[in-house]
């Protein structure tokens, strides 16, 4: 799955690198550009949620976090 999204990114920026000669020539380049950029950004978030270590997560999101109250910022 890794693998496959670093893949995906790549072909992501060869097809940015193409395109972006071709921008200002047609409006739509510069739509596919724009749809490619996305893409490759929702690629690299995939990717970002595969390296996170999903037992941390899990446990940070068990533990009670104490809230802040508005009444604490006036404590001295």
């Amino acid at each position: 799955m890794k693998n496959e999204l670093i893949k995906s990114i790549k072909e992501k920026e060869l097809q940015l690198k193409k395109l972006k000669e071709h921008i200002d020539k047609s409006s739509v380049c510069s739509e596919l550009y724009n749809k490619v950029v996305l893409e490759k950004a929702i690629l690299k978030k995939e990717l970002e949620k595969l390296d996170k270590n999903q037992f941390f997560e899990s446990l940070k999101n068990l533990l009670p976090r104490k809230k802040t109250l508005i009444c604490d910022y006036f404590k001295k």
